[in-house]
């Protein structure tokens, strides 16, 4: 069992910067890869970025360049970092952990932004 609870979103203007931490506890060790994923209202999930236990990221190509996922295996922390936030970055910001079996997810944390 993993738990995964996010923090640091919020209202910011356009050009502005957030970074949103996701910390894990319980089975950390079966965590093969985290990342983060953002729903807009009336839209689908989509992932925004992952990065697996060996430090490889991936990236939505709508956010290259402007997102960052890192990890601090010490503190079992996930981040985001997310500069240049346009308006239609606006959505809830989940994180997520796959094991082998299983995909776990927090309760989201809102980012919202202003034009």
């Amino acid at each position: 069992q993993v738990t995964l609870v996010e923090s640091g979103g919020g209202l910011v203007q356009a050009g502005g910067s957030l970074r949103l931490s996701c910390v894990a506890s319980g089975s950390i060790s079966t965590i093969n890869v985290m990342g983060w994923y953002r729903q807009a209202p009336g839209k689908q999930r989509e992932l925004v970025a992952a990065i697996t236990s060996g430090g490889t990221t991936n990236y939505a190509d709508s956010v290259k360049g402007r997102f960052t996922i890192s990890r601090d295996n010490t503190k079992n922390t996930v981040y985001l970092q997310i500069n240049s936030l346009k308006p239609e970055d606006t959505a809830v910001y989940y994180c997520n952990a796959k094991t082998r079996l299983w995909d776990y997810w927090g309760q989201g944390t809102q980012v919202t932004v202003s034009s």
